[in-house]
């Protein structure tokens, strides 16, 4: 892996060495003064596009001020833009000899304007982004100067329950392709001044708004500094999801393990957020991701913080196990019944020697063929409509192991086999985690096939020291485990009661660890 690692590193950089291209620079366009110069210039910009709407009115006691407000069907607020803010304006006291001046800007974007957001423009590329994002562009006969009235809305989906991390016992709000909408839930549960946001706009044509949202005076200051770093530089045509922006911001490319985490609670976010980790928002995706990001994150949910202490700890002890039955139950199979015949009691032995009785494959090819089958079935029913998605995947996978069986191709325990391990993968709350155990569940496999017990471990092996490797942003990827950190440990693999939760992660947040103002007391009897 380290080979094929740097073969590849090397050729993305001679790539990169051979076809640098120039970078482009912006041309500031001002306004003119002659409002008709400025219409025509963005109607060449914009095209034959008929969402774009340009309308040329007359303000003004005499009717004598020229203007126009320039808008996009579809993105703007039409009734609220035509019912109230043109009343506003018509009703202005104007004067024709401030024409020539900035008074009458000023006047209408300080006293006689109500609506909420409003700024001056001076460039038309700063006009087309606003324009196209939803607000609406007011130009002016003989000023170089408009103003741009925030009347965003358009069609979207409403908060509803997270399909993907759904819990028992918890709030039922999800993210949705709104930034606004949001950013306001994770406000919503953390109403603290302290709760800073930036935004910048990532993608040279999307021009996709990005929002870093972090805690002052919790978030390390180094960790924040990366963060910025890294969205900062991207230079990019477009961004849509936020699985682009992980992908160019993640510490380490070549690994099967995620290191950003994204979820769709905004639960989750509001925790992660107060023990010290940056939230990245992108607009027009439900998926909002929190860096640093640990392996332990990944099998812990937010469902665990809100039932008895006790009862998360086994379900986190069932999750970290349904991940070594997921990685490792077809490889143990394998390896038992191809060289460790000795491990299995005589009965068991019998039974599985009478049950692969006529079946023509080995057990590695036996085992492949079963999971990639099933592979196959989970993702036709991932793509199929979901009235008849689910059908097919179930109901395929019954007859498909069925017909299987019966033909002599596999034998009912690989059966057996590859069912618990498909449905020990569903245990994991983060899905990035469970398609990492599903890649490496294969070269595991294989190295049970040519080795055996000792395949395996030296494959477990190497996963631990790539773990140990990773980080992300800056934060190592096992910890607390690798560093060990005790005061960590208490929420791990175990869940420590409320009040024994008194501080944060150490090494995500060295600022501010104190999460209680009171230390730690025993339950009173």
């Amino acid at each position: 892996m380290g080979n094929l690692k740097n073969v590849l590193q090397k050729l993305l950089k001679k790539s990169n060495d051979k076809k640098q291209q120039p970078v482009q620079t912006q041309i500031i366009t001002p306004l003119k003064l002659s409002l008709q110069q400025s219409l025509e210039e963005i109607k060449r910009t914009f095209g034959p596009s008929p969402d774009i709407i340009i309308r040329e009115i007359q303000l003004g006691e005499a009717a004598s001020i020229e203007s126009a407000i320039i808008y996009t069907d579809g993105l703007a607020d039409v009734t609220h833009l035509l019912e109230s803010v043109m009343i506003e304006i018509r009703q202005a006291k104007l004067e024709a000899n401030d024409i020539l001046t900035d008074q009458m800007i000023q006047l209408l974007q300080k006293k006689s304007l109500s609506i909420g957001e409003i700024s001056v423009v001076t460039e038309l590329q700063q006009l087309y982004t606003s324009v196209l994002s939803g607000d609406t562009a007011m130009l002016f006969q003989g000023s170089e100067q408009g103003l741009l009235l925030n009347t965003r809305k358009w069609n979207e989906r409403n908060v509803e329950e997270p399909n993907a991390q759904s819990v028992v016992r918890g709030p039922r709000d999800g993210f949705t392709e709104n930034i606004r909408t949001n950013t306001a839930l994770v406000r919503r549960r953390i109403k603290d001044p302290n709760l800073w946001m930036e935004t910048i706009q990532v993608g040279r044509i999307s021009k996709t708004e990005v929002a870093l949202m972090y805690m002052n005076g919790i978030v390390t200051d180094k960790v924040l500094e990366e963060v910025r770093r890294r969205v900062g530089r991207i230079d990019i045509d477009a961004i849509f999801e936020s699985g682009n922006i992980e992908e160019l911001i993640q510490d380490e490319t070549f690994t099967f393990f995620p290191t950003v985490y994204n979820t769709e609670r905004p639960d989750s976010i509001s925790s992660q957020v107060l023990e010290g980790r940056v939230a990245i928002f992108v607009d027009g995706t439900p998926f909002v991701l929190t860096v640093p990001a640990l392996f332990t994150q990944f099998f812990q949910a937010s469902e665990d913080y809100y039932q008895r202490a006790d009862f998360a700890t086994l379900l986190r002890m069932l999750r970290f196990l349904c991940f070594f039955i997921s990685l490792l139950a077809p490889s143990l199979y394998i390896a038992v019944t191809t060289f460790h015949q000795e491990l299995l009691p005589p009965q068991l032995l019998i039974g599985l020697i009478a049950a692969r009785e006529g079946v023509p494959f080995p057990a590695f090819i036996e085992a492949l063929l079963m999971e990639v089958t099933f592979e196959i079935l989970r993702e036709a029913g991932l793509r199929l409509p979901k009235s008849i998605g689910q059908a097919v995947s179930i109901v395929g996978t019954l007859v498909i192991g069925q017909a299987a069986v019966e033909a002599g191709l596999v034998s009912p325990s690989m059966v057996i086999v590859v069912s618990l391990t498909a449905i020990s993968n569903f245990v994991f709350p983060s899905f990035s985690m469970g398609i990492a155990v599903r890649m490496l569940r294969f070269p595991v496999m294989l190295l049970a096939a040519s080795f055996g017990l000792f395949g395996i471990t030296v494959g477990l092996i190497a996963i631990v020291l790539h773990l140990c490797s990773l980080r992300s942003f800056g934060i190592p990827y096992l910890s607390p485990f690798g560093p060990f950190n005790l005061a960590d440990q208490k929420d791990s693999i175990f869940r420590l009661p409320q009040w024994a939760l008194y501080s944060r992660p150490r090494l995500i947040s060295q600022k501010n660890v104190v999460r209680e103002n009171n230390p730690p007391t025993p339950k009173p009897k």
